[in-house]
């Protein structure tokens, strides 16, 4: 399984969605960590960073992993490659997801509310920054489809070859 050479019509649309989702995060962190330093002082300043960076790090593990998957492109087992990578990032997704929360279940340095708001408006923020990097990428429908080539001669088994000048009607001796 060697890396593809070829670039994808979704790499650059993935790559943006990372850019985007980013500058995303970072708002949320200057926006939820001013709100949770209202809310709780530093505490929420900390919750909120937690929060919008979670949302992030799922952003990431997604597109990475197609991004990592496309690689695989001119392998033949591609589609199985790509699917057991995808589906591979959403299981480590989940565990991450399962041990940050029993991690911070009940710390001290956390502001639940806080946490949770932040965490779901990263989310919802993220899925609105893929859906408008998606949107406004003008990919076609059918994209990196490879056009069929005919056969420019096709066997026409032993039937005999009729040329231009030979366009009378009567038989051959």
């Amino acid at each position: 399984m060697t890396a593809s050479p070829v670039t994808l019509s979704s790499t650059p649309i993935l790559r943006r969605a990372l850019r985007m989702g980013a500058l995303f995060t970072v708002a949320l962190i200057v926006v939820g960590g001013v709100v949770g330093y209202f809310v709780a002082g530093g505490v929420g300043v900390t919750s909120a960073v937690i929060g919008a960076a979670m949302a992030f790090v799922f952003l990431a593990i997604t597109a990475a992993s197609i991004l990592i998957a496309n690689r695989y492109y001119a392998s033949p087992i591609f589609t199985a490659l790509f699917f057991a990578i995808v589906l591979g990032a959403w299981l480590v997704k989940f565990v991450i997801f399962l041990v940050v929360a029993l991690l911070l279940r009940g710390q001290d340095w956390v502001n639940t509310p806080v946490l949770f708001l932040c965490l779901i408006i990263g989310i919802i923020g993220t899925l609105v920054v893929d859906m408008v990097v998606v949107v406004r990428s003008r990919m076609p429908y059918a994209s990196d489809v490879l056009p069929i080539v005919e056969n420019p001669a096709p066997n026409r088994g032993n039937l005999p070859d009729s040329s231009p000048e030979d366009s009378s009607q009567t038989p051959k001796a």
